[in-house]
């Protein structure tokens, strides 16, 4: 018998549960600033607490707390009376920066956290408590505030940023033509064709994104190579092309409207051709933390969505008649880039 006495266990700590129970004032304290375009009006110089407060139209003594709460998470720093922005909100929290965050967290404001406030309700039912959802297509009625769509085509643009450069880095030239399906306003496409100029490139997405598209091909400089074919995915017939994307597709649907997809990318997708999957996966006992609360936003949010494993999507791109890869992670913590191979 092993007499040697077991660790005593770690001492209840309070402070965490306490982090946590105030996340959502962090939450609100954050996006408040950023609607108030408060680092963007810091960038690259300092103010004091009253000069800031004026800009912003805040009165005493409610803006100093506000400032010394974004002092405490670490957004701004005080030297000598003034403030100005850390590194790390100078990087992401500044308007018209590569890898401003701003338009991520004001779709988050708008739409996934109220629907979150009815978790208790979908882990009961199992459906969503978006009410857009609960109706049908949740994008519909997104894109209908011009707001909401600048906000939530800002997110996609700061997520594929990275998948972008991943994604282009493989090896295209046995491929010319790809559709990104759900490409939004062209931001993945555009970088696929920049680095690899034999390719051509088809978005396709919802017709009401056509303008958000055009726009966004004119800021980039613009590509004949990539162009938009305005549709729905469900109803609609995929453009033909050797290689389709699903980016952040998969999880927003059920499984039988996954499979539904993949057969139609099956279609699509040309002899010798490829379909190409990203998500959060959710692999084993102890998955990520950030793709859990993924596949809860998914719960919350759309039409039966949540994340799902490396393993459920090879089943289901063999289904279909893929021949499955396991490529690599796909360029954003925790996501992961499966290939399906078409054979001739």
């Amino acid at each position: 018998m092993n007499s040697a006495h077991p660790e005593p266990p770690a001492d209840p700590d309070l402070g965490a549960i306490m982090a946590i129970a105030t996340g959502h004032w962090q939450t609100k304290i954050l996006v408040t600033a950023v609607e108030a375009d408060l680092f963007t009006n810091l960038s690259g110089s300092s103010a004091t607490i009253p000069e800031l407060s004026e800009r912003l139209g805040y009165r005493m003594p409610g803006a100093k707390g506000f400032f010394l709460a974004l002092v405490g998470l670490g957004l701004l720093e005080s030297h000598d009376g003034r403030l100005r922005n850390s590194a790390t909100a100078e990087q992401f929290l500044v308007r018209g920066r590569p890898q401003y965050i701003g338009g991520y967290l004001q779709f988050c404001a708008r739409e996934l956290n109220p629907a979150w406030d009815g978790l208790a309700v979908a882990l009961r039912t199992g459906q969503p408590q978006n009410r857009a959802a609960i109706e049908g297509n949740p994008y519909d009625s997104l894109y209908r505030d011009e707001a909401a769509t600048e906000a939530f085509l800002d997110s996609m643009d700061m997520f594929n940023t990275p998948i972008g450069l991943h994604v282009s880095s493989l090896d295209w030239s046995p491929y010319s033509s790809v559709v990104d399906v759900g490409g939004a306003r062209g931001n993945l496409a555009h970088t696929l064709v920049t680095r690899n100029p034999h390719l051509t490139a088809i978005v396709f997405d919802l017709p009401q994104l056509e303008s958000a598209f055009t726009r966004h091909m004119a800021a980039l400089g613009g590509t004949d190579a990539v162009s938009f074919v305005g549709g729905d995915f469900f109803t609609d017939p995929l453009p033909e092309a050797d290689v389709l994307i699903f980016g952040h597709i998969l999880h927003n649907w059920s499984e039988e409207h996954r499979i539904k997809l993949l057969q139609n990318a099956y279609q699509a997708v040309r002899p010798g051709g490829a379909v190409l999957v990203y998500d959060p996966m959710v692999d084993g006992a102890n998955p990520p933390f950030n793709a859990v609360l993924a596949s809860l936003s998914m719960l919350v949010w759309s039409a039966g969505g949540s994340e799902y494993s490396v393993e459920e999507c090879h089943g289901w791109l063999t289904k279909v008649g893929f021949r499955p890869e396991t490529v690599a992670p796909a360029g954003m913590p925790d996501d992961v880039l499966v290939i399906g191979h078409k054979d001739r």
